[in-house]
């Protein structure tokens, strides 16, 4: 059997096949109005075009937990119940096509705020839609970026709760599974390293302190979310910056902390929280990293970052480099990447009956 096409079970939850999509946010929800934050029929098409097209499961990008923990206002979020119906629809098809829906829950901390990418995706004042970002220190990403609001520990707290509460809305709109976002540079990152971390309380200093945050939400999503659907944690395992910032050796410290938590595998990225880094891209950059974690915890781990071809994406899993591959660019320019996978590696997928006829 091929490696990318056996099952993997988590906790009760059985994935199809190991070809996972990454969270990629599509900046395309309303801004503003009593449909903020709530998916439409761009987001059906897209998760749907990737369901038909044989994806085992598919994280549904990052979800603000609050408004103000959106990257733009055109981000999806899971603050109200408007929004739980809205991704009803959504998790339906996905199911009824053999797809595990997941969805990622997010804060964007000091780079919320920011236009969409390819409007150059710069800081947005209130006059346009724009509103304070804050951050576990007030020190901006870059001298783009506005000074952000240091959070109090009583502002902290309430974070938590609404990472809960959308965990809730979650399962209400028929979720399987959630990921939550310690990646990339946003909040939870940010508390993580020391290059964004400057804080002098219970929650900055010391590795303990500044990993406070991150398994306060874990242990509040973890406590609402059923103990027989699993929760993932995405974590970027470097900075990339040669000091003052977090490292491969901290994420596999923090891997063992996470499972002993009742996280259920570590999406293993790298970087977004340190600007002007150099990051050495290349097919399968990041594997590396989730191969580290793998080797010296008992964690499951998802490899990502340009892995593209189908033999590529079969030897990580076939030489247990990780445990399941999640693709992003790739499957926005070909929906039906595991279908055709399939077909070279001679397994059998489920194809819609509408789909007969290609196979």
């Amino acid at each position: 059997m091929s490696a990318l096409f056996e099952p993997i079970t988590l906790r009760e939850v059985t994935i199809p096949n190991r070809v996972w999509m990454a969270p990629m946010c599509q900046y395309s929800a309303e801004p503003e109005g009593p449909l903020a934050g709530a998916p439409h029929d761009w987001h059906f098409a897209h998760y749907a075009a990737r369901a038909t097209g044989g994806t085992g499961l598919i994280v549904v990008e990052a979800t603000a937990v609050s408004p103000e923990g959106r990257i733009s206002p055109y981000d999806l979020g899971l603050w109200n119940d408007t929004q739980v119906e809205a991704f009803r629809r959504i998790t339906r098809f996905l199911a009824a096509h053999g797809t595990v829906p997941a969805v990622q829950l997010a804060h964007a901390g000091r780079k919320a705020s920011t236009d969409q990418p390819w409007k150059g995706g710069a800081p947005l004042g209130p006059q346009a839609r724009g509103w304070q970002p804050l951050a576990p220190s007030a020190v901006p990403f870059d001298e783009r970026h506005p000074v952000p609001t240091e959070l109090t520990v009583e502002e902290i707290g309430g974070i938590v709760e609404r990472f809960a509460a959308a965990a809730r809305r979650a399962l209400a709109a028929g979720f399987e599974a959630v990921e939550i976002h310690g990646a990339h540079g946003y909040l939870i990152n940010e508390f993580l390293s020391p290059h964004s971390n400057h804080r002098t309380d219970a929650y900055g200093g010391s590795y303990e302190n500044r990993t406070r945050f991150a398994l306060e939400v874990v242990d509040a999503v973890r406590e609402v979310w059923p103990a027989d659907k699993p929760v993932f944690f995405r974590i970027s395992a470097t900075d990339w910056l040669q000091d003052d910032g977090w490292t491969t050796e901290d994420t596999v410290r923090f891997a063992g902390d996470l499972h002993a938590h009742g996280i259920d595998l570590l999406d293993v990225s790298t970087g977004g929280n340190a600007s002007g880094v150099t990051i050495p891209t290349g097919p399968g950059y990041q594997v590396p990293f989730a191969t580290r974690v793998k080797t010296s915890t008992p964690m499951p781990v998802g490899a990502v970052g340009l892995i593209t071809e189908t033999g590529q994406a079969e030897k990580v899993l076939a030489n247990g480099e990780a445990d399941v591959v999640l693709l992003g660019r790739e499957l926005l320019r070909n929906p039906s990447w595991a279908r055709h996978a399939a077909r070279e590696l001679g397994a059998e997928i489920r194809v819609p009956d509408q789909y007969h006829r290609s196979v």
